[in-house]
């Protein structure tokens, strides 16, 4: 078995700051500020969270093919 990566760059899409942060490994995180616009991010159409979506690492459950928030 595998260990999850837990560090991922989240990057704003409207600004393009980055910065790395660590996952939650027991809930997804559905909402995320950027620190630099403060523009509030959620996950696009299909992904199950913010690091999903905006992040270089996918979040621990998916890594681990077991689904998000299941």
């Amino acid at each position: 078995m595998n260990t999850a990566i837990l560090e991922s760059i989240l990057t704003c899409p409207h600004c393009g700051h980055a910065k790395q942060e660590t996952m939650p490994t027991d809930a997804c995180q559905f909402f995320y500020e950027c620190e630099n616009c403060k523009a509030l991010l959620r996950p696009k159409m299909g992904d199950c969270c913010v690091y999903c979506s905006y992040g270089t690492v996918r979040c621990p459950p998916m890594q681990e093919q077991r689904g998000c928030c299941g």
